[in-house]
C-alpha cells in the first residue's frame, strides 16, 4: 500500500510526458520558441502544476527543453535525443563504418584546414595519452581514443558536426573495442593516428582524410 502513491504519480507523469512529447512532434512549438509557462501546461493538459514540473524536468534531463532561470523554459529540438542514442545502439558494425566515412573522415578534412595551435596542441596531449594506454588496458584507451578522436571533430570548427559525433562517440567506441579485442594490438593502429595528426599539422586535407579512411577500414 505505501507504494501506490508513487506508482500514480509516475504514472501521471509518464502520461503527462507522453503529451508533450506529442505536441513537440506535431510541431505544436518551434524550436527556439519559449513555451507555456507550467500553470498554463497544467490547465491545458489537465493535471497538476507539479506533474508538469516533472515532466518538464525529465525533458530538460534529455535535452528537449532548456530552462532559462527567471524567464521560462524554450524548446531545444524535436527529436528525443534518448531516442537517438537507443536508435545508435542497435546498428552494427558496418553501418557504424560507413557513418564514420560519412562523419569523422571529412571532418577530419576540414581539420586540417581550420585547426588552430591550441587545437593542436589538444591534439598532441591527447595522442600522447592514447599512446601510454595503447598496449596496456583497453578500456583506459579506448577512453583516452575517444578524447583524440573528439578533438579532431572539434578542430574542424563546426558545431553541429561536433554534435552529432558526441552522440555518435559511443558507437565509435563500441567498434574500437570489437576491432582491437580480436587480437594483439597491432602498432600500426596507433600509427595511424599519429599519421592522421601529422596531416592536420601540414594541412593536408586529402592525407588526413585517406588516413582516417584507412583507420575506419581497420578490421
Amino acid at each position: 500500500m505505501p507504494d501506490t502513491p508513487l506508482l500514480i504519480k509516475r504514472s501521471l507523469v509518464d502520461q503527462a510526458l507522453d503529451q508533450l512529447r506529442q505536441r513537440i512532434a506535431n510541431g505544436t512549438w518551434a524550436v527556439g520558441q519559449k513555451l507555456p509557462t507550467e500553470p498554463e501546461l497544467a490547465a491545458e493538459l489537465g493535471i497538476s502544476r507539479n506533474t508538469v514540473r516533472e515532466a518538464m524536468r525529465v525533458l530538460a534531463f534529455t535535452g528537449l527543453i532548456e530552462v532559462r532561470q527567471g524567464d521560462g523554459s524554450y524548446l531545444r529540438g524535436c527529436v528525443d535525443p534518448l531516442d537517438t542514442l537507443k536508435a545508435l545502439s542497435r546498428c552494427t558494425l558496418e553501418q557504424a563504418r560507413e557513418t564514420r566515412h560519412l562523419i569523422e573522415a571529412e571532418a577530419i578534412g576540414l581539420a586540417a584546414l581550420r585547426r588552430t595551435e591550441q587545437d593542436l596542441q589538444g591534439l598532441r596531449e591527447a595522442l600522447e595519452a592514447s599512446r601510454e594506454h595503447f598496449h596496456a588496458d583497453l578500456d583506459c584507451y579506448i577512453a583516452c581514443d575517444m578524447v583524440f578522436h573528439r578533438l579532431l571533430i572539434d578542430a574542424a570548427h563546426n558545431p553541429a558536426l561536433s554534435e552529432l559525433y558526441r552522440y555518435f562517440s559511443s558507437v565509435v567506441a563500441s567498434a574500437v573495442h570489437h576491432s582491437l579485442s580480436q587480437g594483439p594490438r597491432q602498432q600500426r593502429v596507433f600509427d595511424l593516428h599519429v599519421g592522421i595528426l601529422d596531416a592536420i599539422e601540414q594541412g593536408d586535407a586529402e592525407r588526413a582524410k585517406a588516413l582516417s579512411r584507412t583507420l575506419i577500414n581497420e578490421p
